[in-house]
């Protein structure tokens, strides 16, 4: 049973991983707390499902559609929600972002209803044994392609002019602001690659456990993530995701049946309470000193 629910919690907390990584970019990059996270993942879920069960479109093409569309949409929130409230107080954007979660989560359910809804089978069905474990090959696709994409982004922002300019913003705007570079445009940027990771969690999730509403509050479970690792830290929203999805996983399996269920909900916050009590900046956050 504890394999089981390890390499389930891997699986789980490599997604988190995908998706905390949109919180981390626009923390980086505007010091804001984007609450719309979980919408953006909703959006990418049904789209992507409504491509490939309403429209006929086959998997791959329909998810290069939605993750185009994840892009569009996440540069038009930048545009017209956001980018007014340049230079006002850190709390007007974040409330502005969570007035963008209630907005999305309606017009999605205008949309789609409420009704849980599954992908037609698109992985192979036959379950994998991996020693004494035995591991549906969803699960194992759905790994593999988020640490895929998690190598991908970290190599681009390392390697790749943009990656390095988006990193030049996060560090210090008036430098960046200096050299040329147009800040407004990295913000744009930034939003479509969140929105972009989002899609792709929504869509690894829909595959493993169908798509609802209840998909959205992934957002706020995600969000304890970016905080454990460091909401500036790109490593510490993947290390901070596997920790959270193993444990979450491993306290459901365990203490839930003891406590009659409800621990592998609140689970992610008691940790996150637990680690930020010896770090409060999380495992890999940047510590900062002010001195007056």
């Amino acid at each position: 049973m504890f394999l089981q629910l390890l390499v389930t919690g891997l699986v789980v907390g490599s997604i988190y991983a995908l998706v905390a990584l949109g919180f981390v970019l626009i923390y980086k990059a505007s010091d804001c707390i984007n609450f719309a996270q979980g919408e953006f993942l909703l959006v990418g879920a049904y789209v992507a499902l409504a491509l490939v069960v309403t429209y006929q479109v086959p998997f791959l093409p329909a998810v290069a559609l939605t993750l185009c569309f994840a892009a569009l949409l996440g540069v038009l929130v930048e545009r017209l929600v956001l980018r007014p409230f340049i230079g006002e107080p850190v709390i007007a954007v974040i409330m502005a972002t969570i007035g963008l979660s209630s907005l999305m989560r309606g017009i999605i359910q205008f949309i789609w209803g409420t009704d849980t809804r599954v992908f037609p089978p698109v992985f192979p069905q036959t379950p994998v044994q991996i020693g004494e474990v035995v591991v549906s090959q969803v699960y194992l696709w759905s790994l593999g392609l988020a640490l895929l994409l998690l190598i991908i982004f970290a190599l681009f922002f390392k390697f790749t002019i943009t990656g390095i300019v988006m990193r030049a913003v996060a560090d210090d705007q008036q430098a960046a602001l200096s050299m040329g570079i147009s800040v407004k445009r990295v913000f744009a940027i930034t939003w479509a690659i969140a929105a972009v990771v989002a899609a792709v969690g929504g869509i690894l999730l829909g595959n493993i456990n169908g798509v609802n509403s209840s998909l959205a509050h992934l957002g706020l479970k995600v969000l304890p993530v970016a905080i454990l690792g460091g909401l500036d830290s790109i490593p510490g929203a993947v290390i901070g995701g596997l920790i959270i999805g193993v444990l979450e996983n491993l306290a459901g399996g365990y203490l839930d049946p003891i406590f009659g269920g409800g621990v592998k909900e609140v689970a992610p916050f008691v940790i996150l309470v637990l680690i930020l009590l010896i770090r409060p900046y999380g495992l890999f956050g940047k510590e900062i000193i002010e001195r007056v």
